[in-house]
């Protein structure tokens, strides 16, 4: 099982990657570097949150795991 911080650990990362994608792509659809930060910092916060709770769920699922 994961600890509580490894999986935020992951879930930050994660999310700072998809910041600076979502930064470029909102920069590059309107054009303003303002409204594409907006929308990736509104998109990490969400995402971030999501991706937490979607890891501590299946920490608890032993489905499809290896043992041994």
């Amino acid at each position: 099982m994961e600890t509580r911080a490894r999986t935020l650990v992951k879930a930050v990362v994660w999310n700072a990657i998809g910041l600076g994608v979502m930064s470029l792509v909102g920069l590059a659809m309107t054009g303003s570097a303002a409204v594409g930060g907006a929308m990736a910092a509104i998109n990490t916060g969400i995402g971030l949150t999501c991706y937490f709770v979607y890891e501590r769920v299946w920490s608890r699922i032993n489905w499809g795991r290896a043992h041994g």
